[in-house]
């Protein structure tokens, strides 16, 4: 009975397979339309029944994508589809073909085809979406995670956010290249969302819908949180990209939403209409997670007669058909493998409805607790908000603050310019008033010549008799007082005007009044003196008394007016004491205010201060710790018994060591810097960061290649891979405390890695060195050589023809003139080979040395070189062995299938000599095309070789034909069980000469080197260089070093099995 129900499973789970290869079929077509929903919705619960792709794969691999552009735009569809909504072994399954996919889209990004253009860019998209679930596995590949999850994937370190936002950005990227360019091509073509050729480009771009929306909350998310723990000006670039982003975003949503394909397949979310404001922390809140909503399909999909044919049913019974098989064939495929639905009631039934009881329960309680981790999160995230918010309240008074401070510094400095023109001003002030006493006395002095002048009147009254004959003179002075008068009316009047407009002229203009009053007074006293002189004629200078008269009145008036200007100014001038009073009186008080807020501000940054230096302190406590645990934790793999199975190579030793010697260099630097500057820890930070890992990194790696070293060598390694371990410890825990935190020095850790160093440079191989200036004539010995040896090849060739003309006739003559004319044509295509790939080779150094010289250009670029001279001699060596094989099969003591394997064998190696001249080479070089043209002629000519081989094998055969008319029943049964003795023996025999063969390639692989050709093609024996490059130092250093293909990789193809009769 269990077998019977084996039988039963087994055929199901076959049609199952049957079933779903037949929908991959159905859905990857090239039919130029969309793919439809039900196909791909069996081939998803395909890879939940075989929980993976293998399935998928098995299939999609023999599809013709490089030819069809349409069947791998479906193609990338349906696996976009499988890795969205497949099992989630999915991404693995895929990850195995990684490389095919990337092949793919190079070669339809090569090819001016419009589809061929979008899958490049869709197969790209893919390859960036599979290498990031990759390396985040929490995040899944449908992207719906929540904020917790992608908390943690982020975790508190910010170079990983940094990392993470970056990745992040450029899934974003890929998704949104692919969409612009199926829209922009349906806008330059006819197609529309209505016909199926757009239809079909169209539907992939509902998984590129989904896709985005995560990933914009994404970078919201991660943005925010950089703008928490990093300042502004560092993200400049990433606010940038993210407008950029944004707006890209949106513009395809609101043309993705205008679309009629999308209105009854997907409800777009709509994006706000300006980015986030990143700078400000409360902008988080406003910020909504968009929700793409793909609608129920409430009407099942039409049938296609042509495209869903009813598939054949199976009997899993294993019973004869009765007349009940015909009803029963119209059961569903599902109830056939998994049970009836309702016919059958048995103990499942009652298993899941208890299990689906439970489940019930199950989500009950999921919703609960879903419900209490949301009030919590709320409430965490408000208690986040708040203390945002509070944190942006101090920043902004802290910039009132330092606002208010300049303010104040402002007013100090204006306050300081007012008092010094006050000061100036009073004395200015002072000197006026100065010069208005000195005016004063010299007015009583005026004022008393004025009464000698009286006096000296009433005696000329007594005398004016005299004056009558002095008429005409005292006319002509009266003229000249009239316009000193003149003169002296419009001086007082521009002196008014001045002085009202500066003191300064003020007094200017006084004293320019008192020369000009000396001046008068002068020429009184000359008046005087003639009238003196004409006592006698003093009826003659009546007149001239009432002039004078007259000029006394109009002094007196100005002298009046001159007593009302200075009481005037002398009032203004005690106002603006006062006024100057009160301000100083001001200022001082607002100095005295504005000298406290600065020492208050003063204290406050004393504060701040010191807070930030223990801040920093605490960073750097916190990063010593973690470094001193990453040292410690690859201590401990020392004496991890797990650990002795790991290797590592001296190569690999060598560059963790000279790196960690680097980050040293930069621990010191960025220690000196902190010394200097204690308020900054970031350079240290970083530098202790990079330490810990390299350090830890080559203390594992010390270890691992100890494995693999000498016992003497192993304990010296050892030894200072621990005491590395101890010196850097004790130098993290000098920085750990601020009493040592002066005397802390790397240079002990710096000697026990440079040990370390020597140490991994004694255990490279020797063997197989060779100096770097010598590389550039090895290249043209080994070209050289590899030329005569193929000259060589046809002579012996021609030898060989012409003898075997002379010794064999008939059939053997003609087979061996096939084979001789097939290697002779095999010579030349190989010498035109070598022409061409030397030809290319010199264009590559004349394109690439610059200003060095050739054996520069071949130093610098050694393993390309190298690579180059393994390859040349594999050529060389291939057909001295042809000619060999050749000799041997015409003289009939050799093989027909050495020489199969020698035509195989010079296939690899031109192979290998195209591969090492096109690593360098320039993609649209001419001679690059002739290099690759020869390739395939020695292809063709080496495929020739086999055939005529072959051919004249089966000609020199004996064909005897198999005569069994003779014998009795019991001879034909012993001759038929010896022939199957026969074909056992003659299949192990077969069997142990594969494992003889795979045990001799696995030797050749251990020892990592090309094989000393010299024996066999006269070439000179040189250490072969391709050791020492074959196998370059693996990255993980818990792994042993696997060794690479050695130079002549090909091996000859395995024989086909004899076909015995």
């Amino acid at each position: 009975m269990s077998y019977e129900v084996r039988s039963n499973m087994e055929s199901s789970v076959q049609f199952v397979i049957c079933f779903v290869l037949s929908s991959i079929s159905k859905a990857i077509n090239s039919t130029e339309a969309p793919v439809k929903e039900k196909h791909v919705r069996r081939i998803i619960l395909g890879t939940h029944r075989e929980k993976g792709a293998f399935t998928f794969w098995s299939y999609a691999l023999g599809l013709p994508l490089s030819s069809n552009s349409i069947i791998s735009w479906k193609f990338c569809h349906v696996l976009h589809k499988v890795l969205r909504d497949g099992h989630q072994n999915s991404l693995q399954d895929c990850m195995r073909h990684h490389s095919d996919i990337v092949e793919t889209g190079h070669l339809w990004s090569n090819l001016h085809d419009r589809y061929g253009q979008l899958v490049a860019l869709y197969c790209k998209l893919l390859c960036t979406k599979m290498e990031f679930h990759t390396k985040h596995p929490e995040i899944r590949c449908n992207l719906e995670v929540t904020d917790e999850v992608l908390e943690r994937v982020a975790g508190t370190d910010v170079n990983n956010v940094f990392q993470l936002t970056v990745e992040v950005f450029d899934y974003l990227d890929s998704e949104l290249r692919l969409a612009e360019t199926v829209i922009r091509q349906l806008n330059t073509s006819i197609a529309v969302s209505t016909l199926t050729s757009g239809q079909c480009r169209l539907s992939p771009l509902i998984q590129v819908i989904q896709d985005c929306s995560h990933l914009y909350h994404f970078s919201v998310k991660l943005l925010f949180k950089l703008h928490a723990c990093l300042p502004s000006d560092t993200l400049q670039g990433h606010r940038d990209r993210f407008r950029d982003q944004f707006h890209s975003l949106k513009n395809f949503f609101n043309k993705a939403r205008d679309m009629q394909y999308f209105k009854r397949l997907i409800q777009i979310p709509k994006l706000p209409e300006s980015p986030p404001n990143f700078l400000h922390a409360a902008s988080l809140a406003k910020h909504a997670r968009p929700v793409v909503v793909i609608p129920d399909e409430d009407e099942p999909e039409p049938q296609d007669d042509e495209d869903d044919e009813p598939e054949p049913l199976i009997d899993v019974t294993e019973r004869p058909i009765t007349s009940m098989a015909a009803p029963q064939a119209q059961l569903d495929i599902f109830d056939q493998t998994f049970g009836p639905a309702n016919g059958g009631f048995d103990d499942r039934d009652i298993q899941i409805e208890n299990l689906k009881r439970d489940l019930e329960l199950l989500r009950v309680e999921l919703e609960r607790v879903k419900g209490e981790a949301q009030r919590y999160i709320t409430q965490l995230k408000s208690q986040i908000n708040s203390l945002e918010a509070e944190l942006e309240e101090q920043q902004m008074q802290k910039q009132r603050a330092l606002v208010e401070n300049e303010q104040l510094r402002m007013e100090l400095e204006a306050t300081r310019r007012r008092n010094a023109e006050h000061e100036s001003l009073q004395s200015t002030f002072t000197e006026a008033e100065q010069k208005a006493q000195a005016t004063e006395l010299r007015y009583n002095k005026l004022k008393e010549k004025h009464t000698e002048l009286v006096s000296s009147h009433a005696e000329l009254l007594r005398k004016s008799a005299d004056t009558v004959k002095m008429l005409s003179a005292t006319q002509q002075t009266q003229e000249e007082v009239e316009r000193t008068k003149q003169q002296l009316a419009f001086e007082v009047e521009r002196i008014k005007q001045d002085a009202e407009m500066k003191v300064e002229e003020q007094k200017i203009e006084i004293l320019k009044v008192k020369r000009e009053f000396e001046e008068k007074r002068a020429e009184l006293e000359r008046i005087k003196g003639t009238l003196q002189s004409n006592q006698k004629v003093g009826e003659q200078l009546s007149s001239s008394m009432t002039a004078l008269q007259a000029e006394k009145e109009r002094l007196m008036r100005f002298v009046s007016e001159k007593e009302a200007e200075l009481s005037s100014l002398r009032q203004v001038a005690q106002l603006q004491q006062s006024s100057l009073q009160q301000e100083r009186e001001r200022s001082t008080r607002e100095v005295d205010e504005l000298q406290g807020k600065l020492k208050e501000k003063s204290s406050r940054e004393e504060q701040l201060k010191q807070k930030l230096l223990e801040e920093q302190f605490s960073l750097l406590q916190g990063t010593v710790s973690e470094a001193e645990s990453i040292i410690q934790d690859a201590v401990a793999k020392l004496d991890d018994p797990l650990h002795i199975r790991c290797t590592s190579s001296p190569d690999y030793l060598v560059s963790r060591a000279e790196a960690t010697l680097g980050s040293i260099d930069k621990v010191k630097k960025g220690h000196s810097d902190y010394l200097t500057n204690m308020g900054d820890a970031g350079g240290l930070l970083r530098a202790l960061t990079q330490f810990s890992h390299l350090t830890a990194d080559t203390i594992i790696n010390g270890s691992a290649t100890a494995h693999m070293a000498p016992t003497d060598h192993a304990d010296r390694l050892t030894e200072n891979c621990r005491g590395c371990a101890t010196q850097s410890l004790q130098f993290l825990k000098d920085l750990k405390s601020k009493a040592s935190l002066q005397r802390a020095d790397p240079a002990a850790v710096r000697m026990v890695v440079q040990k370390i160093l020597m140490l991994g440079k004694e255990l490279r191989p020797k063997g197989t060195d060779v100096r770097q200036d010598e590389l550039g004539d090895l290249v043209d010995k080994e070209m050289a050589a590899t030329s005569a040896a193929i000259e060589e090849a046809v002579r012996r060739i021609d030898e060989m023809m012409n003898q075997a003309r002379k010794d064999t006739s008939g059939i053997k003559l003609e087979v061996n003139e096939r084979i001789l004319y097939s290697c002779t044509d095999l010579m030349k295509a190989i010498h035109l080979l070598v022409m061409a790939s030397t030809d290319l080779q010199k264009e590559i150094v004349e394109g690439g040395r610059g200003a060095a010289t050739i054996k520069e250009f071949y130093a610098r670029n050694s393993r390309w070189t190298e690579g180059l001279i393994s390859a040349s001699k594999a050529v060389g060596w291939g057909a001295t062995q042809m000619v060999e094989s050749a000799d041997k099969v015409v003289l009939h003591t050799g093989k027909y299938e050495e020489l199969i394997v020698c035509s195989h064998e010079i296939a690899a190696s031109t192979a290998q000599l195209v591969a090492s001249s096109k690593v360098k080479a320039d993609r649209n070089s001419t001679k690059l095309t002739a290099l690759q043209q020869a390739s395939r002629r020695v292809n063709e000519m080496a495929a020739n070789v086999v055939a005529s081989t072959k051919t004249g094998q089966e000609h020199l055969e004996d064909k005897n034909t198999m005569d069994f008319s003779g014998m009795s029943l019991i001879k034909l049964k012993m001759e038929e069980m010896e022939s199957q003795v026969k074909v056992l023996e003659l299949e192990n025999q077969l069997g142990n000469e594969r494992l003889r063969l795979g045990e001799l390639r696995k030797k050749h692989y251990d020892i990592a080197g090309v094989p000393d050709f010299s024996e066999g093609n006269g070439l000179a024996s040189l250490p072969s260089p391709v050791a020492a490059s074959a196998s370059p130092p693996s990255p993980n250093p818990s792994k042993p070093s696997i060794m690479k293909k050695p130079a002549l990789a090909q091996k000859p193809n395995l024989l086909p099995k004899t076909k015995f009769r």
